[in-house]
C-alpha cells in the first residue's frame, strides 16, 4: 500500500509540476488548475498559472467560490488528474505501483481527497486508482 504522497512517491502529489489545461489555459500543477477552478472570475484565475503550488492552495481559499464548486470538484479533479497521467514519465510511474492501494494520507486533517489518523473518504487516491486501471487496460 502507498500511504502518503511523500518521499520516493512525491510525484503522485498534486504539487507535482506538470502541464495541464483549464477551459484552454496551461498551469504547472493539478494544485493551480484545481484552486483556479473553484472560481468562474477570469481575472481571479489569472494569478494561478504563475505561483507555485503551495501559493495556489493558499490563495485558493480566498477566492470567489462558485455556485456549484461542491456538485463539480471531483470531476474537476478527476480530469485533471487523467491529464496529468497521461504524460510521462508519470503514465509509467503510476503503471509501476501495480495493483497497490494508494492513500493520500496527510496530517493536516484532510478527510476529504485523504486519510488523516485512520479516516477520511480518499477521494483523491480513489481517482488515481481509478485512472491506474483505465491506463493498465488501454495497453
Amino acid at each position: 500500500m502507498i500511504k502518503e504522497f511523500q518521499g520516493n512517491k512525491r510525484w503522485l502529489s498534486n504539487f507535482t509540476r506538470c502541464e495541464v489545461f483549464l477551459d484552454g489555459v496551461a498551469y504547472p500543477s493539478t494544485e493551480n488548475a484545481y484552486q483556479a477552478a473553484k472560481t468562474v472570475i477570469a481575472d481571479e484565475r489569472k494569478p494561478f498559472v504563475s505561483m507555485t503550488a503551495g501559493q495556489a492552495k493558499r490563495a485558493g481559499k480566498k477566492v470567489t467560490t462558485r455556485n456549484d464548486w461542491d456538485e463539480v470538484k471531483l470531476e474537476v479533479m478527476e480530469d485533471l488528474t487523467r491529464q496529468k497521467y497521461a504524460q510521462e514519465p508519470l503514465k509509467s510511474k503510476l503503471l509501476g505501483t501495480g495493483d497497490r492501494e494508494i492513500q493520500e494520507g496527510n496530517t493536516w486533517g484532510d478527510t476529504f481527497w485523504g486519510i488523516c489518523k485512520g479516516k477520511g473518504s480518499n477521494h483523491l487516491g480513489i481517482i488515481i486508482m481509478k485512472i491506474r486501471d483505465e491506463l493498465r487496460e488501454a495497453v
